[in-house]
Formats: C-alpha cells, structure tokens, sequence
C-alpha cells in the first residue's frame, strides 16, 4: 500500500465499514481536535470508545474512557489514533492481540509508522496514515447521498 496516496475509493471502504470506533488519545480538553471527532462521530451516530489510560473511568461527552483497548466491552470496527507517531506501534500491537481484531487503524495528522503499518497489513488490517478521518468523511456521505455532491 502507497500510504503517501490513498484512493477516494479505498478511504471511502474503511469509513463505510465502520460502526464502533475506539479513539486513542482522546483528550478531556474541548480545546483538543480528539475531542472535536469525538462530538463528530457520535453526531455521526458512530459508537465511539475514547480511549486514554491517564483518566480511564472518566466520561467525555457522555462517553467513558477506558485505559486500553482490551477494555472495551465490545467489537470494534477503527481505531483512530491521536497520539505521536511513536506510539502507533504500540497500538498495532494492542489490536493485533484482542481476540476480534479491528478491521482497521486511522493514524490522524501526523501519524505515520511504515513499519507497524506493514505489520498490521500482513494480519489483515487496513491502515491510513496522516490523514484527518473528518476531512475524509465527506467522501462517505457524498457516496450514500449523490444528490448532495458538490457540482
């Protein structure tokens, strides 16, 4: 996979598999962008799981905060990634050892590892890499509504 280019196809793939989402990072911070995609998803009627062991067991948005992947208590389609590209190993890691694995992983602006990305991809997982999952959602809507593309 070229993760300098990716095809409106393949992105519009990933989003439209997603239902649950696990959000790595997540920030308590409304200042934060992990807390704008959190109110975004969930206006998007996605079911999302903030994850960051810092402050597990706290609710933003409504929503309580776990401290790693293997707590969530159900399936999860993506996980979007706000940490520091140093970290996107680990969580590759992390997913690869739930016993149902994610169908994908959402590295955000600046989130970039080549090498768990490959790793992730030989277990079967889709990766995107610095990329803004909310810049990128219009390609999902305009899919399922053609009628409101833009011209």
């Amino acid at each position: 996979m070229d993760h300098n280019n990716y095809s409106d196809a393949f992105l519009r793939k990933v989003l439209q598999q997603t239902r649950t989402v696990a959000l790595v990072g997540i920030s308590p911070r409304d200042d934060r962008p992990s807390h704008w995609v959190l109110g975004f998803l969930l206006g998007k009627r996605y079911k999302v799981f903030p994850v960051n062991p810092h402050i597990a067991g706290q609710t933003i948005l409504g929503r309580q905060v776990y401290a790693r992947l293997s707590d969530i208590p159900e399936a999860i389609d993506l996980v979007d990634v706000f940490r520091q590209s140093d970290a996107f190993s680990d969580v590759v890691d992390e997913m690869l050892a739930l016993p149902v694995r994610p169908k994908a992983i959402w590295g955000q602006l600046g989130v970039r590892d080549d090498a768990a990305a490959a790793r992730a991809e030989a277990a079967g997982l889709e990766v995107v890499m610095n990329r803004a999952l909310v810049a990128e959602y219009p390609l999902v809507y305009e899919a399922t509504h053609p009628s409101h593309s833009a011209a």
